[in-house]
C-alpha cells in the first residue's frame, strides 16, 4: 500500500506563508527598519529576551521582530473529492511522458505569527500593514508538485488577533508588547506521481471450461494501445458532397481519392464534424460507413463538413485527459 514519495508540500506551503511577511518595515524618529523574521516558537524568542534584555548589546535579540510556527494539520472535509478520481497531465519536461496521480487531499495547515515590539506603535504600524490584505482570506499560488509542475491557490484565512501587554514582576522587568495573529493555510496533499504509460498492460489469473472440465489456472497479459477518436493534426481530406441525416451509412464525397483505400488488417477511421465513423468500403466517392464510433455522439452534418483523417499522427497528439478509445490484444500461456 505504501511506497516513499516526498512532494514538499507541507515545506513549500510554510516557506509560502513565511515570504508574506518578509518584508514589513517600521518607521521611528530618525530611520526605518525592516522587521526581521524568524520561524520557531515565540517561547524561545521570548526567553531569549529574558537572558540578554540590554536592547544596546549586539548579542541580544533587538525589537521589534517576528516570527512564525506551523502549530497543527487538520482534515478538511468541506473540499473532499471523489477520492479514486484521477488526472493526467504530460511531462513538463520534455512533452513526452504522461504522469498521473489521484486527486489531492484537501488539509488545513493552522500558524501563528508573532509581532514583538517594545513600542506600541512599532506593534501597529506592522499590524496595519497586515490586516488589509486579510478580508479574512488572501491567495497564494504555490506550486505543490514540481514534477509534473501542479500550481494550486492556496487561500490563507486570518482567524483572530490576540495581545498581550503585562507588567508582572520588578518595575523594572523589561517590557514586551506580543501580538499574535493566527491564520489557516488551506493546502492539498499529493500522494505519488505515477508514469501512466505503465498502465496500459495488464496481468491475470483465469479458469475457463474446455471439453467440460475445469483447467488449471493461466496468466493471461492484456495490452492495449491508446488510439485517437478525432483530428488533432487539422489535415481535411476532403468534403461532404451532399447532406448526411443521423441513420445515413452510404455517404458521398467531394474527391474519394484522397481517403486511403480500405484494408483488411487496419480499420479506418475518419472525423466528419467530431463523429468518428468506420469506413467499411469505399468506391470512387462513395463510402460506406458505421457511425458514432468510440462512443462519439452521431450527428445530421450538411454539405461542405470537412471529412479530416484520424492517423498514428493524431495518436501521438492525444490530449490529456482525452477519453480515448483503445484496441488490443490477449496473450495467454501455461
Amino acid at each position: 500500500m505504501f511506497e516513499y514519495f516526498y512532494n514538499e508540500i507541507l515545506r513549500r506551503t510554510i516557506i509560502a506563508f513565511g515570504t508574506l511577511f518578509n518584508g514589513i518595515t517600521v518607521k521611528q524618529t530618525d530611520s526605518t527598519i525592516r522587521v526581521p523574521l524568524a520561524y520557531g516558537p515565540t517561547q524561545k524568542f521570548l526567553a531569549r529576551l529574558e537572558q540578554s534584555p540590554d536592547l544596546n548589546k549586539s548579542t541580544a535579540i533587538t525589537l521589534p521582530r517576528m516570527s512564525f510556527e506551523f502549530t497543527g494539520l487538520t482534515y478538511d472535509p468541506s473540499r473532499k473529492v471523489t477520492t479514486t478520481q484521477q488526472f493526467i497531465v504530460k511531462d513538463p519536461t520534455d512533452g513526452s511522458d504522461v504522469k498521473k496521480s489521484y486527486m489531492p487531499v484537501p488539509y488545513n495547515m493552522q500558524f501563528e505569527l508573532s509581532i514583538m515590539c517594545k513600542v506600541n506603535d512599532d506593534a501597529l504600524q506592522i499590524t496595519e500593514q497586515i490586516l488589509p490584505y486579510f478580508q479574512p482570506a488572501y491567495n497564494v499560488t504555490v506550486e505543490l508538485v514540481e514534477t509534473i509542475k501542479e500550481k494550486r491557490d492556496i487561500p490563507i484565512v486570518l482567524e483572530n488577533i490576540t495581545m498581550q501587554d503585562d507588567y508582572e514582576g520588578d518595575f523594572d522587568k523589561r517590557r514586551v508588547l506580543l501580538y499574535t495573529l493566527r491564520f489557516t493555510a488551506k493546502t492539498y496533499l499529493f500522494g505519488p506521481v505515477a508514469d501512466a504509460t505503465k498502465d496500459i498492460i495488464k496481468k491475470s489469473s483465469v479458469t475457463y471450461i474446455a471439453g467440460g472440465a475445469k483447467s488449471a489456472a493461466r496468466d493471461i497479459t492484456y495490452s492495449v494501445t491508446p488510439r485517437a477518436i478525432k483530428n488533432y493534426t487539422g489535415i481535411v481530406l476532403t468534403n461532404l458532397s451532399e447532406n448526411i441525416t443521423l441513420g445515413d451509412t452510404d455517404i458521398t464525397v467531394d474527391d474519394g481519392s484522397k481517403i486511403p483505400a480500405v484494408s483488411s488488417t487496419e480499420n479506418l477511421y475518419l472525423d466528419i464534424g467530431g463523429e468518428e465513423v468506420l469506413v467499411v468500403s469505399k468506391e470512387g466517392n462513395q463510402l460506406i460507413i458505421k457511425r458514432g464510433q468510440d462512443s462519439t455522439t452521431a450527428v445530421s452534418h450538411i454539405k461542405g463538413t470537412a471529412v479530416k483523417s484520424i492517423t498514428t499522427a493524431d495518436n501521438a497528439s492525444i490530449e490529456v485527459g482525452d477519453d480515448f478509445g483503445f484496441d488490443g490484444t490477449t496473450e495467454s500461456w501455461l
